[in-house]
């Protein structure tokens, strides 16, 4: 096992933390807006979320760059394709629109990913790691919207940016394509680093399939297999789901389990999401996660520094 999440998993089962997206939509984010760009233009409201959840205990802590990918980017900025491949070679950014649009992208994949990192380990002090957050590109290889050599490219590029400023490990989470996620686990891994990789299981009768249709048991071998430190679950429904989903990726992997569950399915009222699950309520499943095998227990869509805090009482107790 790798030394910095043995070192984590030393005292028992570890606390992260919540969501990031509703957190910095309580601090003014608006409908439509890029959230990583917030790193940018407003750091101290992110230094306050990424604070907010040291206060309530976490011991690992993300990165507001979930979304900081040239492919990702290239949408925000109006770019009609994704930006070259890696491999390809750089073009003199007066030769055409398109060319600076393209440095455009590089440089602030660049800042926004590193500002990222500096910001959650400016905020954390020494009090929590900071695991760096990798998102899918939003578009379906299965379609042919994106290419697996442009889906490299633009994760070797993030995760380069995220190493180089700081970040303890690398988290590549909330993916429902087994093979995009293996591109971004290979990428990942590249950089020496610990990786968490975590995927959303909200498919199927039983809700226990990624969207491509995959299983815990499918996707616990797949991500075995590709080298990954720590495996789990995040997003899609809340946390009651999440304890068969833990259990069966606990039985077909030896690697620690990461969970991050939804607080509860949302309620769309005034064009912004609501959570109707209470800190209480969500908590009272810790005990039956931690039986089931998880190693790593946090939030994610509509859980807050109240729902970390409730999970950490929890812990303790048990």
């Amino acid at each position: 096992m790798n030394a910095l999440i043995s070192d984590l998993l030393a005292g028992g089962p570890v606390l992260t933390d919540g969501a990031w997206g509703t957190e910095l939509q309580a601090r003014g984010l608006g409908l439509g807006e890029f959230p990583d760009l917030w790193n940018l233009t407003r750091p101290s409201a992110v230094a306050q979320v990424a604070a907010a959840y040291c206060a309530a205990g976490s011991q690992v802590i993300l990165t507001n760059t979930f979304g900081a990918n040239r492919v990702r980017l290239a949408e925000q900025m109006g770019a009609p394709t994704p930006w070259p491949a890696a491999s390809e070679p750089k073009r003199d950014a007066a030769a055409t629109g398109a060319s600076a649009l393209q440095l455009d992208l590089e440089r602030d994949v660049q800042a926004i990913n590193r500002k990222g990192v500096e910001i959650s380990r400016g905020a954390a002090a020494g009090r929590a790691r900071v695991f760096a957050s990798i998102g899918p590109s939003g578009k379906l290889l299965l379609n042919g919207d994106v290419t697996a050599e442009e889906l490299s490219g633009a994760f070797a590029e993030q995760v380069e940016a995220l190493a180089a400023a700081g970040a303890d490990a690398l988290l590549v989470e909330s993916f429902s394509d087994l093979a995009e996620t293996e591109i971004a686990v290979k990428a990942a891994r590249q950089t020496g680093l610990p990786v968490v990789a975590s995927m959303v299981f909200a498919s199927g009768k039983d809700k226990d399939r990624t969207l491509m249709g995959a299983t815990p048991e499918q996707v616990a071998a797949a991500l075995t297999r590709a080298g990954v430190d720590v495996l789990g679950a995040n997003c899609g429904q809340g946390i009651a789901g999440f304890v068969p989903i833990c259990r069966r990726l606990r039985a077909a992997t030896t690697l620690p389990i990461w969970i991050k569950a939804n607080a509860g399915l949302p309620q769309v009222a005034g064009g912004r999401a609501h959570y109707a699950a209470t800190p209480a309520a969500f908590a009272a499943y810790v005990p039956d996660l931690v039986r089931a095998g998880a190693s790593f227990i946090g939030g994610c869509c509509g859980t807050n520094p109240e729902f970390i805090a409730a999970i950490g009482r929890c812990l303790r107790r048990s």
